[in-house]
């Protein structure tokens, strides 16, 4: 996984790559927020960021906020700013700017390493939701619609196909969506057909 990291302290930003890279993930470093977001615009962006609270020009708030203004795969991307500032007030400036996670420095490593596992996870269920959406949305587009103008004939109800032939409706309609028919007999029909059959079918056994 590549996780990009912004400081603007050259010395923690090396000291946080080493940290990275121990635990093998490919590190893509950034001076400041603009040089940040800069990299976040680019085709195929880090998933994951650590951004530092304080910086010239473009704060880690700032870029936080941009970042969640932005379309994807830009505004998906998993953020954690990392900071000395440990008041709630500023946790919640942070995490309502868009943060996912806040690490306040100095920090322990373990702590670093679990929080960017539950990042992971974050990103893999985000990835696997728009897997499955995706295959929904494909699905949904395979689904064939009935729709214009059906010739239908007036005796038997055969519909006439694309290639002129004629079908039973419930072929015809099979072919075209996802219905399943069951056949049956309704009132109508059960009166003017089906029951004088049997009336019929009656007296030819009598009479037998």
């Amino acid at each position: 996984m590549r996780v990009l990291i912004t400081d603007d302290d050259a010395m923690a930003l090396r000291l946080l790559q080493r940290t990275l890279e121990k635990y093998r993930y490919e590190v893509v470093t950034a001076s400041d927020g603009a040089q940040a977001w800069e990299i976040l615009q680019r085709p195929d962006p880090p998933v994951l960021a650590i951004v530092d609270w304080v910086m010239p020009g473009l704060s880690g708030v700032d870029l936080c906020r941009k970042v969640r203004e932005a379309a994807a795969p830009i505004g998906r991307t998993y953020l954690m700013l990392l900071t000395s500032r440990g008041r709630v007030e500023d946790i919640v400036t942070a995490l309502e700017a868009g943060a996912d996670d806040y690490l306040t420095k100095p920090f322990a490593v373990e702590e670093l390493r679990a929080r960017l596992r539950v990042g992971e996870r974050v990103i893999a269920l985000q990835r696997d939701l728009a897997d499955r959406i995706r295959t929904l949305e494909e699905a949904l587009g395979q689904v064939k619609q009935l729709e214009g103008f059906l010739p239908i004939c007036a005796y038997c109800k055969k519909i006439r196909n694309d290639e002129s032939y004629w079908e039973q409706i419930e072929v015809y309609i099979g072919e075209r969506s996802r219905t399943t028919f069951s056949h049956g007999i309704c009132p109508d029909c059960d009166d003017r057909i089906v029951q004088p059959q049997l009336d019929e079918w009656r007296k030819s056994n009598a009479a037998s």
